[in-house]
Formats: structure tokens, sequence, C-alpha cells
């Protein structure tokens, strides 16, 4: 069960919704370093804020990213991770030409798959614990 911290209310709902994503970069390249992490941060935060969701915890390695989001129910995770990648891969392009070297071809940063799992099953503490540990580069 989730935290009574957690739990947010809606005009006629309570709800406790969080997500576990994980992003690939495109062919898996190994592309990202802690300034581009750090940007990545931010912008995925913008793109919760204007879902009405929480990004609650991010990190990430050179080719992979993990997202614990916390949604309202009327956001549906597909068209929440469609922003997120779509947002992300543009502006981080656009800020960053040294990304663009690596996707001349394909022109996209993500791999068109992703994970989305339910975190409300395993204490959200666990989930936090494992994104936090995660290999970020230099």
């Amino acid at each position: 069960m989730s935290d009574i911290d957690d739990i947010r209310t809606g005009r006629h709902c309570v709800f406790a919704m969080h997500a576990h994503l994980v992003f690939v970069t495109k062919f898996r390249h190994e592309v990202f370093t802690d300034r581009h992490l750090a940007r990545m941060e931010a912008i995925m935060r913008d793109v919760c804020r204007d879902f009405e969701a929480e990004l609650v915890e991010f990190n990430g390695a050179d080719n992979h990213v993990h997202l614990l989001v916390n949604f309202p129910p009327k956001v549906a995770v597909a068209r929440l991770v469609n922003s997120l990648k779509g947002v992300s891969s543009r502006r981080l392009r656009q800020e960053f030409p040294d990304l663009a070297r690596h996707y001349y071809q394909a022109n996209k940063l993500w791999s068109a798959s992703y994970f989305a799992g339910s975190a409300d099953g395993a204490p959200l503490s666990l989930v936090k614990q494992y994104i936090e540990q995660q290999n970020r580069p230099a």
C-alpha cells in the first residue's frame, strides 16, 4: 500500500498510481553523460507537470533512463510516455548537437519500445532505491 503522503485526490476520486518507466536509446547507443541526464530530468519534470503528474524519481545510465511517475487516473500511460519521449528527444537533440551524430539515419533518440510497470505492488521505497542506484555516467 502507498504511503499516506502519496495519496492524491481528484474531483471525484482518491488515487495513488505510480508507474516505473524505462526508456532505452535507439540501437542502445551509449550517448548520455551526467549533463544530458540532468537536462533530461528537468524536461521530463515539465512534461509530467503538463499532465498533472509528478516525476518522483529519475536516474539513468549512458543508454537508458528510469522514471518513477505518480500520475492521475485520467492520464493514459501510453500518452504520457509518447510525450515524455517525444519532447525529450526533440529538446535534447536541439540543445546537444553531439547527440545527433548517433542518430543521423533514424533521427530519433529513443527506441520505439519502453517498459512500464505498476509500482504500487512493491514498496515505493524499494523502487526509488533501485532507480537511485543506477550507474549514472560521469
